[in-house]
């Protein structure tokens, strides 16, 4: 359900390594934006609906997923991303609501194309097929530097680690190196934030940037 129409709705997505605090900056901008009386949203990538997580389960916790070649990877987040716009974001959009998203088309760009080197000319193009017309108002990348990444991965208490957060240390280099490199060239609709700040300043950094740029 690509967007034919104009909407009132926005799409804000959170992007960053893993560790980077995207999904507890995604609560609080909802809290500030409930305030105002805003009808808000939250999903995330690969899910948000019952197609997509079933993909994320294959991608993050399929006992043969070591041996998924970084192609198989990017069709099958772009599959459930392609999937979550026309049953979800896509729909609320056109209903007036703020949807705040766990990642979005940039994960690919970053983690598919650059830290598992493939051209980039294909990824976009896949993006572009599974997004439609749907783009984010604003990205918000949380920076944090890869040792700081790898310090709150270790430190979450939950069962084994998934295969994206077994990486290794240059890969996750590689993410950060890409999402520096998208802020840089993107600074219309991608606004970058220190992560390694105490998580108030973080969660008001990003409320300032949206109110100024929504004129909230």
């Amino acid at each position: 359900m690509p967007l034919k129409t104009q909407h009132t709705g926005r799409l804000i997505s959170f992007e960053g390594s893993e560790g980077s605090g995207k999904s507890t900056q995604i609560s609080l901008l909802a809290a500030h934006l409930k305030k105002l009386g805003k009808d808000v949203i939250t999903t995330r990538e690969p899910g948000g609906t019952e197609i997509g997580e079933q993909i994320r389960n294959i991608i993050v916790h399929n006992s043969k997923g070591d041996e998924m070649c970084p192609e198989t990877e990017l069709l099958l987040f772009t599959a459930a991303r392609a999937q979550v716009v026309r049953e979800v974001i896509a729909p609320a959009l056109l209903a007036g609501k703020f949807v705040l998203s766990d990642r979005f088309l940039d994960s690919s760009t970053v983690y598919q194309g650059i830290a598992r080197n493939l051209a980039a000319g294909p990824v976009a193009e896949i993006n572009r097929f599974a997004i439609g017309n749907v783009m984010p108002d604003i990205t918000v990348i949380i920076d944090v530097p890869t040792d700081v990444s790898i310090a709150r991965l270790k430190q979450r208490v939950t069962d084994l680690p998934d295969r994206m957060e077994r990486e290794n240390i240059d890969f996750y280099t590689k993410v950060r190196d890409g999402y520096l490199l998208l802020a840089r060239t993107m600074t219309d609709r991608i606004i970058l934030v220190d992560g390694t700040r105490p998580i108030a300043q973080v969660s008001q950094a990003i409320w300032e940037h949206v109110r100024v740029r929504l004129g909230l």
